[in-house]
């Protein structure tokens, strides 16, 4: 599957050139994304990663999906984004930590916080895992421009990921994609014995 290369680390498991493709959308404040999350750190890195049982045959790809009835997804999204830009290395462990606190940007935590008290919110998250030299550049690519649009420096991939989801009929998160191809059998709920199940009847080189 496509992916620009400014958002290489979205690439959390495997080679780029992998055979196949498991893309996985999720939206940071919801509960499922947060579930199925973990189960990728814990289970499918690992089978994924180097010495894994299929290291170098599948890349996993994390894809930030919006989903508006989260009124915080979108700023939670930029977060990531930014995140991605200013440490690569650290994108999926910032992804881990927003995902642990998804409960904290439901939406009536932040029914009365502005857009700059929830990304100052999110910033202070970042500096558990950024590194405090970065905390102040990752902030900045937050920053509103000071145009009609309020966009930031990391709109255009935020567009970018948006436009990939609405491309290919995604809707609704988790939605896992195998090769391509929406793969409705997964769940949130499953373990290494059924991601394994899945791999052994689908990776085919």
């Amino acid at each position: 599957m496509a992916l620009q290369p400014s958002l290489r680390p979205l690439i959390i498991a495997g080679p780029a050139d992998a055979p196949h493709t498991l893309d996985i959308f999720l939206d940071y404040a919801c509960p499922f994304s947060a579930k199925i999350a973990l189960v990728m750190d814990k289970v499918l890195l690992p089978a994924l990663g180097p010495g894994g049982k299929y290291d170098g045959k599948v890349k996993l790809i994390f894809r930030p999906q919006v989903q508006p009835w989260h009124t915080s997804s979108i700023f939670l999204i930029e977060a990531g984004l930014a995140a991605a830009r200013i440490s690569p290395s650290l994108f999926w462990r910032f992804s881990l930590l927003l995902f642990a606190q998804h409960h904290e940007f439901t939406n009536m935590p932040c029914a009365e916080l502005t857009p700059t008290q929830i990304r100052a919110k999110i910033a202070v998250l970042a500096s558990q895992v950024l590194p405090t030299e970065n905390v102040a550049a990752f902030s900045a690519l937050l920053e509103p421009k000071a145009d009609l649009r309020g966009s930031n420096e990391v709109t255009e991939e935020v567009k970018y990921t948006l436009k990939f989801s609405r491309q290919n009929s995604i809707h609704v998160s988790p939605t896992v994609l195998w090769d391509g191809l929406v793969a409705s059998e997964v769940s949130s709920s499953w373990g290494e014995k059924e991601w394994d199940t899945f791999f052994q009847a689908k990776v085919l080189v």
